[in-house]
């Protein structure tokens, strides 16, 4: 229901600029970090792999959107933005407490650090364009 919440919030914003969503496009860093998950260990590893792909993705959330509110001449963005990069903040914290709590602590650390390891390479090859921050 937060996500569903969130959602609503940038609906509203963007109306409230006269502005629409665009189309969803295909996100290529995302799509790596999918095929980066592995794949036939059964349902507990895949429980592993995605807390993990989650936490990931939910901290570079929160890594842009304090950029953001850090940068944004805005004020009500500002603290919109910041709003948003606190929410994602504790996601990305619950995603590996979970991962910690279900497979312990070194094993989710030792899953992470190499998560981190995969995504330095994939942002290291992905063609810099103006539409996305990462």
């Amino acid at each position: 229901t937060e996500e569903w919440g969130h959602f609503r919030m940038v609906l509203s914003e963007l109306k409230s600029r006269n502005l629409e969503l665009g189309k969803q496009r295909k996100d290529e860093y995302v799509n790596a970090l999918m095929q980066f998950q592995q794949k036939g260990n059964g349902r507990e590893n895949a429980l592993l792999e995605r807390l993990i792909t989650c936490a990931l993705i939910e901290a570079r959330s929160a890594e842009r959107f304090r950029l953001l509110s850090l940068h944004i001449a805005d004020d009500t963005l500002k603290t919109w933005y910041h709003k948003f990069m606190v929410a994602e903040a504790e996601h990305y914290k619950l995603f590996l407490e979970l991962a910690s709590k279900y497979f312990g602590k070194e094993r989710a650390w030792a899953r992470w650090q190499e998560y981190l390891k995969y995504e330095a390479e994939v942002l290291a090859n992905m063609e810099v364009r103006g539409d996305r921050m990462h």
